[in-house]
């Protein structure tokens, strides 16, 4: 049997990822930046209402999954949603997609790096933030130029980190809340989720207005569908990672958020370092901030890698279309997209300038903007999979046994939240506000896009 997947150009991704390491990559991608830094800053916003944002979104990213899984198990491709939206949309939905999802990873790189100095400035406050991100960029992208099978391994134990951390978490979190202890002069209990104005201090519409920012919390769980093209035996391993995705949403991201709403009252919380962080640091044990510390750090790191990796192979699908610069489609001998990780790592530069000239600014406003991305994905996602039942219903394909849960109702009702956040995050004041005012730019330039994109075709050479 051939080991490797063949692209629309004859040239092959190595099939080097593994059981082991898909099910890794799968449950990181679930557990991001968003959750270990954003979380904290969000809590002290709007208190614990923020555990129905986790909630509400949660189910919405379950049903993105089985919708990927349902077209995964259908056609398994590197190029992921953009050949699904290319094949049940059109050709202009598989260009669009593909660069929304470019300017996500864009601007979440930029919030990733941003992350990474800030954690590491906990221990080198002398050290520029922008040297620690740079060198942080320069180590990452050396390990996704080498092999993917490098990549995977070193995914593979940046998810086993952040899972471990996430475990003694939740068991530690849930002693300390049983056990009423007492952290940092404050008691540990289900007291703090109304004894401090309620579980909506701020309103039901300011807690609204987070999520977007959970969304964002929730993205890179479609990188498991990314990878399906250098998986052995896709057909077999992606059920079981999309399905363990699945339930550790609930546990990891739902049971966190309110465990942390449960060990401090929600104003403890800042935006300026991990939730985690603050509710280790409190129990006054020597050290064990600096562990979490860690544990972030890799998590912000985990982020970054994927984002090269995932980038690599989307900007490469749209290359061969003509839809992305040629440098992009480039491969090495060792079965790497180098051209497109290259290109997305001149983002990332760029956002270690920012970094070094508006490092709070760049944070926030980086973040809406990748929701953007994260959204249009997602949707994208839902739509193909409607658009491969309707094919189906007409007997022009035979869909797979692993299909989504109650379509198309659930389909159309994803969507229709989906549409609900975007709308929301125009009456924001702050950088949501900023994301959504994008919009009709992103809309011109994609459209003007596509139209050179097509006459460039319709142009005869020389």
């Amino acid at each position: 049997m051939d080991s490797s997947l063949l692209t629309e150009n004859g040239e092959s991704y190595s099939k080097a990822l593994g059981n082991r390491q898909v099910q890794m990559i799968a449950i990181g991608g679930a557990i991001g930046v968003g959750l270990f830094l954003g979380a904290g800053g969000k809590l002290h916003q709007v208190g614990p209402s923020l555990i129905f944002s986790y909630a509400i979104c949660g189910v919405a990213a379950y049903f993105v999954m089985r919708a990927l899984g349902e077209l995964v198990l259908h056609e398994p491709s590197s190029g992921s949603f953009v050949t699904y939206a290319r094949k049940f949309i059109g050709p202009w939905a598989g260009f669009a997609s593909g660069w929304m999802y470019w300017l996500n990873w864009a601007m979440t790189g930029i919030a990733e790096i941003t992350a990474v100095a800030i954690y590491v400035h906990k221990w080198l406050p002398d050290v520029p933030q922008w040297i620690t991100a740079l060198i942080a960029l320069g180590v990452l992208l050396a390990v996704n130029l080498l092999s993917v099978k490098v990549f995977g391994e070193l995914e593979f134990w940046f998810s086993v980190v952040k899972v471990l951390a996430i475990v003694v978490f939740l068991v530690t979190g849930a002693g300390l809340v049983l056990t009423s202890a007492d952290i940092g002069g404050t008691p540990a209990g289900v007291s703090n989720l109304t004894g401090h104005s309620g579980l909506f201090p701020a309103g039901i519409g300011i807690a609204l207005m987070t999520l977007q920012a959970v969304i964002f919390a929730y993205s890179a769980i479609e990188v498991v569908g990314i990878a399906a093209g250098e998986t052995k035996d896709a057909r077999k391993v992606l059920p079981k990672a999309i399905n363990g995705v699945v339930w550790r949403i609930g546990v990891f991201y739902v049971g966190s958020v309110l465990l942390l709403a449960m060990l401090l009252p929600w104003p403890f919380y800042s935006g300026d370092e991990s939730p985690f962080v603050t509710v280790f640091s409190r129990l006054g044990i020597p050290g064990i901030g600096d562990v979490m510390n860690a544990v972030v750090l890799t998590a912000a790191l985990s982020s970054v890698n994927s984002g090269l990796y995932s980038t690599g192979r989307i900007l490469r699908s749209l290359a061969e279309k003509g839809e992305a610069p040629s440098f992009v489609s480039r491969m090495s001998s060792r079965q790497v997209p180098y051209g497109g990780i290259l290109f997305t790592s001149v983002a990332y530069v760029l956002g270690v300038v920012l970094n070094y000239l508006v490092p709070k600014e760049a944070f926030d406003i980086a973040i809406a903007i990748a929701s953007l991305g994260v959204i249009s994905t997602w949707a994208t996602l839902i739509f193909c999979q409607l658009r491969l039942r309707q094919a189906a219903l007409r007997g022009e394909l035979e869909r797979p046994s692993y299909r989504m849960p109650w379509a198309p109702y659930s389909g159309w009702a994803t969507l229709a939240f989906l549409v609900l956040v975007v709308v929301l995050m125009g009456f924001s004041d702050g950088a949501e506000k900023i994301a959504f005012s994008s919009i009709p730019v992103l809309a011109v330039v994609l459209a003007v896009g596509w139209r050179f994109v097509k006459r460039r075709e319709r142009t005869p050479l020389g």
